[in-house]
């Protein structure tokens, strides 16, 4: 079997530097994060700001756990602000960003009011839940939040993803009845196909199947359309199926509900040490603790981080192989990862460690090299469908 497109093994300079560069802007910000909530704690910060909160509100609860959050989150992106221009001005000196400035800083304003809204829900709720069962609030919160997660996973498509980027039904027939169909095949059903309105902002590729339930649906990057055949988008798209046919959306709930358990756990035995041991705080209904229950979700999170992506590096290798049975050759999945490289600029073959450490998808050589494999050993004609 031939290829149409020739496989490179190995990154260019350019690629190297900008996810290299892409590595460490991540890192300090986890690093500037983690400082800010030290600090808030070690220097009783965070009791200020709660007095400061409780001011504001004329020492109504509620209304100071909003003011609270509001000038956490303020504060935070005052300090963050610096490292969120780098990496937009990163993305124009590699070309891969048409986002003029006054976008950028509307898309920062409306994710900003966006996380105060959610954290404002969540928060309020955290501590309502722990003022009414002081013994078991973490099992009531997790309980809680776990079926929040559920519900913002469903309306992200028709209420979050809309605030920030154009949707429109897309024209393409025969490309929407070929996924549609396959869709069908995989056994789930969209609720339509949509073109994403990516070029406003950026230059890079993207496919997604959003959503659960009445709000799944299919978005395609114009990005895609514009430069991708149709057997290529059939191939990206298959691979998304692949994820629902493994039931991988179910799992990573199951995952993710394990690993909220957890945090919440230890969130609980954080905040009872805190008040009891060290007598940082009054009570556990002591808002000005929010910054403790961060950090102990931060560090659990950077703990669990490998095995968390190696788990997803597992998922996304059964989605390429029903990817691979699904279609009628692999030559446009091999076509669709190397454009997807070269358009996104993406690592084709990231060190061993980094792979291990950051990377959620396997090394695209090996995601190339797997689908040669399979098809040597089983020729197209003996695919799923066809």
């Amino acid at each position: 079997m031939t290829f149409a497109a020739k496989s490179r093994t190995s990154d260019t300079p350019e690629a190297r530097h900008y996810n290299r560069m892409r590595r460490w802007l991540g890192i300090a910000d986890f690093l500037l994060g983690l400082a800010f909530l030290l600090v808030l704690l070690i220097t009783g910060w965070t009791g200020t700001l709660r007095d400061l909160a409780y001011w504001a509100a004329h020492q109504n609860y509620s209304i100071a756990v909003f003011f609270y959050i509001f000038m956490l989150l303020l504060i935070s992106k005052i300090l963050g602000f610096g490292l969120d221009y780098y990496g937009f001005r990163l993305e124009h000196r590699y070309q891969l960003s048409n986002q003029k400035l006054h976008s950028w800083l509307w898309d920062e304003l409306k994710g900003w009011v966006v996380g105060l809204v959610l954290a404002t829900v969540l928060v309020e709720i955290l501590y309502f839940t722990i003022r009414q069962s002081p013994q078991n609030w973490w099992l009531i919160a997790w309980l809680v939040f776990i079926a929040l997660f559920i519900f913002f996973a469903q309306i992200a498509p028709i209420i979050f993803l809309p605030l920030f980027y154009k949707f429109e039904p897309l024209e393409n027939e025969e490309l929407k009845e070929r996924l549609l169909l396959l869709s069908e095949r995989a056994g789930t059903r969209v609720r339509g196909v949509y073109e994403w309105k990516l070029s406003e902002k950026s230059k890079k590729a993207n496919a997604a199947l959003t959503g659960l339930g009445a709000t799944r649906r299919i978005l395609l990057a114009d990005t895609l359309l514009q430069n991708y055949s149709n057997d290529e988008i059939e191939a990206v798209l298959a691979h998304e199926l692949g994820h629902h046919v493994h039931k991988h959306i179910v799992k990573s709930l199951a995952v993710q509900a394990l690993v909220t358990f957890v945090g919440f756990w230890v969130g609980d035995l954080a905040l009872n040490y805190a008040v009891e041991q060290h007598g940082m705080f009054v009570t556990l209904s002591d808002f000005a603790n929010l910054p403790l229950l961060v950090l102990v979700s931060t560090l659990l999170s950077f703990l669990l981080m490998p095995v968390l992506n190696a788990y997803s590096r597992h998922n996304e290798r059964q989605a390429d192989r029903y990817c691979f049975e699904s279609i009628a050759s692999v030559t446009p999945f091999i076509s669709s990862m190397n454009k997807l490289a070269d358009q996104n600029l993406a690592e084709r073959a990231p060190s061993e460690w980094v792979e291990w450490f950051f990377h959620s998808h396997p090394a695209i050589t090996k995601r190339v090299a797997a689908a040669k494999a399979w098809a040597k050993l089983k020729p197209a004609t003996h695919s799923r469908f066809y």
